[in-house]
């Protein structure tokens, strides 16, 4: 047991803070229930903490603030598992990340080609939603972030200024993917993206 306790938290400081972990990902250090125990003596040291059943996290200190949560991207790419599965941030979230809202949202959705899952972590709810293979095809690019951002808010909430702010959110060198992808938009987005892609 001593061994597994030093390689599970060897492992753990090596992901550093923030990290996020299931305890399958402890199976090659020995059985299921060694590393539960393992886990379960880590969270009530105060050196990880438990944020819902199965799911650790190795946690960021504010100087303020204490422990912080960690980030819901990190926190789906826990949950959506293998490396296979692809997850994209949507709706209200996706809008908060290109700044065309200042609020989190307290429902975080991810699209994901895997399974469906949700849980709840602090004050918000992280939820990874099945959908079609069309709407993953942008999974991971900006392009994908702008898609489901700009369904989200609707053609009519859209305008110079929103635009503005999403171009102030994003890289030169990024806004140039956004035309491989237009045949994944809708028209109205499509328009919005060859906009983001120009320099001026």
């Amino acid at each position: 047991m001593q061994t597994i306790d030093k390689s599970i938290v060897s492992r753990i400081y090596g992901s550093g803070r923030g990290a996020v972990f299931t305890p399958t990902q402890f199976l090659d250090l020995g059985g299921r229930r060694a590393v539960d125990v393992v886990l379960h003596r880590l969270a009530k040291a105060g050196t990880i903490r438990r944020l819902t059943r199965g799911l650790y996290d190795y946690p960021k200190q504010h100087p303020t603030y204490g422990m912080m949560f960690p980030s819901p991207q990190v926190v789906a790419k826990v949950l959506a598992g293998k490396d296979s599965t692809r997850f994209q941030p949507s709706g209200a979230y996706a809008a908060n990340l290109l700044g065309l809202s200042d609020q989190v949202p307290a429902k975080i959705v991810f699209l994901t080609d895997g399974r469906a899952k949700r849980v709840k972590i602090g004050r918000s709810e992280i939820i990874l939603k099945r959908t079609s293979p069309r709407n993953m095809a942008t999974a991971g690019r900006l392009s994908g972030l702008v898609i489901q951002a700009l369904r989200y808010m609707g053609k009519k909430h859209v305008d110079d200024r929103a635009i503005s702010r999403m171009k102030n959110k994003m890289a030169d060198a990024d806004t140039k993917s956004l035309l491989k992808d237009l045949t994944y938009a809708p028209a109205w987005i499509g328009d919005i993206m060859r906009r983001l892609a120009k320099k001026t």
